[in-house]
């Protein structure tokens, strides 16, 4: 292990002088501070790799420090100190972007194994941005956005990964919940170990909690033989749950119980198995609306929502879609086997940035791979794109119709109807009995306009 730069955080100074001293033999460098704002200060150097940090301080407290350097972007990795133990202090530090914390009084072999562990995380992390510069183009799409919030997404995952905290990962449908997950495992200590990922709404109900724990041969009808279950096959590594708004509630109780005790129990057998697993669940429902409406388990929702990312649909940065637009680009006819290089005429391009992409970046690659299979140049004109853009440009920004749209005055007011009917939907997280309540309308009438304008899109 290479030595790190340490810097010891605590207002006693015997404390600090006997940590300090027990660090340098461990082959560190070692300073120490005995104030709050004497850390911030040294901090923002942006040289100490590891900032050991009692949580109350005499004048500013631990977690205000960890909120200040983050803010002014030291790459500085805390582990808490208190002798005041609880877990609502240790969510908050962790919120705060802790990565581990200890009671006092310190032992030497707790900070040596934690700096161990830190260790291994600086060199895979450092291993990670080799690995991005030796494979140009390979990136995934949240390392190639341009937006600020994109940006801060990132810088969020960065950190997110060094601890070992559950994460929810909330957003709309197609807007990189996977992406972010599989980069927070790749970037953490697990990366070694698998990544299961579940989508919780795709498994019949009969097989949950076979599914999820495992079960023994014979232990019912169609068990022909044993199955480890999802979360075993994850130990050690990460499990993304993903669609966690689907699972029933008698399965929330098991998963809970799973990651309070970190014992699962598989079907049919009496006796209990101990693992490992980080926690990622991904959801685009308002989950905290589900816990109110009894549809998802309080208890379950604080235990997942330790760590949370929330995403931004694609209209709300505007700006990274011209540059996921070029790098699917650039990238498709790679991954589609066309071998050919593409461009795009100017009309199209401008079609293309100002649609409002309901299905995020998955909708936008899909839309880009199917261009690049089916025009007919190597030049993508206006006519390669698909119906509903070109019928959505008849549009302008208030959503009036154009001049130049040449539809009836009955069929422009239900384009017009439908188009705040799907983006209320959209913003409804796709409920469209919500959105039906929100526009003031009945169910009924919100499906008929949509039909009509089905068939009125088909002529």
């Amino acid at each position: 292990m290479r030595s790190l730069q340490v810097l010891v955080v605590d207002d006693e100074v015997a404390i600090r002088q006997v940590l300090s001293s027990q660090i340098g033999e461990l082959g560190h460098q070692v300073e120490h501070v005995g104030t709050g704002e004497a850390a911030v200060q040294r901090l923002s150097k942006g040289d100490v790799d590891i900032a050991l940090c009692d949580i109350r301080l005499p004048d500013i407290s631990g977690i205000e420090v960890i909120k200040r350097s983050v803010a002014a972007n030291a790459d500085t990795i805390f582990l808490m100190m208190t002798a005041y133990a609880s877990v609502n202090t240790a969510i908050e530090a962790m919120k705060a972007g802790a990565f581990d914390y200890l009671i006092k009084p310190v032992r030497l072999e707790d900070i040596e194994l934690r700096f161990s562990q830190l260790g291994e995380i600086m060199r895979l992390r450092e291993e990670n941005q080799r690995l991005r510069q030796m494979v140009p183009g390979q990136l995934d799409e949240v390392c190639v956005l341009a937006s600020s919030e994109a940006r801060k997404v990132e810088r969020i995952v960065s950190r997110v990964a060094m601890t070992d905290g559950t994460v929810l990962i909330t957003g709309e449908s197609g807007t990189g919940k996977g992406v972010i997950a599989r980069a927070i495992h790749r970037q953490s200590l697990r990366s070694g170990y698998p990544l299961v990922e579940v989508n919780c709404g795709a498994i019949p109900e009969n097989l949950l909690e076979a599914e999820f724990f495992g079960h023994l041969k014979g232990a019912f009808t169609g068990a022909d033989r044993a199955k480890k279950g999802l979360l075993r096959e994850a130990d050690g590594g990460t499990i993304l749950l993903d669609e966690i708004a689907e699972l029933p509630l008698i399965l929330q109780v098991k998963l809970l119980h799973a990651i309070e005790d970190k014992l699962i129990r598989p079907v049919g057998s009496e006796q209990s198995r101990r693992i490992d697993v980080r926690i990622i669940a991904a959801t685009n429902k308002d989950l905290e609306a589900r816990v109110k409406s009894g549809e998802f388990r309080e208890d379950l929702f604080y235990r997942l929502n330790v760590l949370n990312i929330e995403l931004q649909p694609l209209r709300q940065r505007r700006e990274d879609i011209e540059t996921l637009l070029d790098h699917f680009l650039a990238q498709g006819p790679k991954q589609l086997g066309i071998g050919s290089r593409f461009s795009i005429e100017p009309e199209a391009r401008r079609l293309l940035i100002s649609y409002d992409w309901p299905g995020n970046i998955r909708q936008l690659q899909n839309v880009v791979h199917r261009m690049l299979v089916l025009s007919e140049s190597d030049t993508i004109g206006v006519g390669d794109l698909p119906p509903q853009i070109i019928k959505t440009s008849e549009f302008d920004g208030d959503d009036k119709p154009s001049p130049s749209s040449m539809a009836s005055l009955r069929d422009q007011t239900l384009r017009f109807e439908v188009s705040v009917i799907r983006r209320t939907i959209e913003d409804s997280g796709g409920d469209r009995q919500i959105a039906a309540r929100k526009l003031g309308i009945g169910v009924s009438t919100l499906y008929r306009k949509l039909e009509e304008h089905d068939k009125l899109s088909a002529t």
